[in-house]
């Protein structure tokens, strides 16, 4: 059986302080599905841990892109770390920072994190599914559905439950800024497009709903394919 790709927003991981009770209970439902035979690859946002580092950095001198994305990166890191120490019985010793490289894949769950500027953990997760050979990736994020248009600031806003790349990749920007709002990267988009895969997006704290999606039932969220 292929892996499972989720990329786990770090909205859920850190939301402001870390969520305990969310990582509690998102172990407990992967630990459950390992032990009816399922493998994991996870790979980690950066969530408030990032955006506090980028933003106390840019209050005191003017950052590059570059620095701003690796900032993040390490935001990803140390999510990613955390993750690992959390599924240490279950998971490779080894987070995996770069996609491309040899990995062993001996135990049920690998912990992932952001590779290089340039691109969010998203364009990671598909790399990764290239790599393992998955067809779907599964983006656990704070929203039920993807919007046409931001529902915060347009009441007119409607929702989607399915659309193809090429619609959804009319909505993005062309190129990947650190810190963009998005539910899926543009270059992440751009890639997965290519590759042909399905990305599910979802609401991660409902993870009875996520339950229902590896369960193979009718779950709230939205379909890129």
């Amino acid at each position: 059986m292929s892996s499972i790709i989720i990329s786990l927003g770090g909205s859920l991981i850190v939301p402001g302080d870390i969520d305990t009770k969310f990582l509690r209970s998102f172990k407990k439902l992967i630990e459950k599905h390992v032990r009816r035979g399922r493998r994991f690859a996870i790979i980690c946002g950066g969530g408030g841990t990032a955006r506090r580092y980028q933003t106390s950095a840019r209050k005191i001198v003017q950052l590059t892109r570059k620095d701003i994305d690796w900032i993040g990166i390490h935001g990803t890191r140390l999510n990613a770390h955390l993750l690992r120490a959390i599924f240490y019985k279950i998971a490779h010793q080894r987070i995996i920072k770069n996609p491309l490289s040899p990995m062993s894949l001996h135990k049920p769950v690998l912990i992932a994190a952001g590779w290089r500027p340039g691109c969010s953990t998203d364009y990671d997760a598909v790399l990764l599914a290239r790599r393992l050979h998955a067809r779907t990736i599964i983006n656990l994020t704070n929203i039920d559905f993807v919007y046409d248009k931001d529902p915060r600031k347009f009441k007119n806003a409607h929702l989607i439950k399915e659309i193809s790349w090429r619609a959804f990749r009319a909505m993005l920007p062309s190129r990947w800024d650190p810190g963009l709002n998005a539910p899926f990267d543009p270059i992440a988009s751009k890639l997965a497009h290519k590759l042909g895969l399905e990305v599910v997006i979802m609401n991660g704290r409902k993870l009875g709903n996520f339950e229902r999606y590896l369960l193979g039932k009718r779950f709230v969220g939205t379909r890129i394919i």
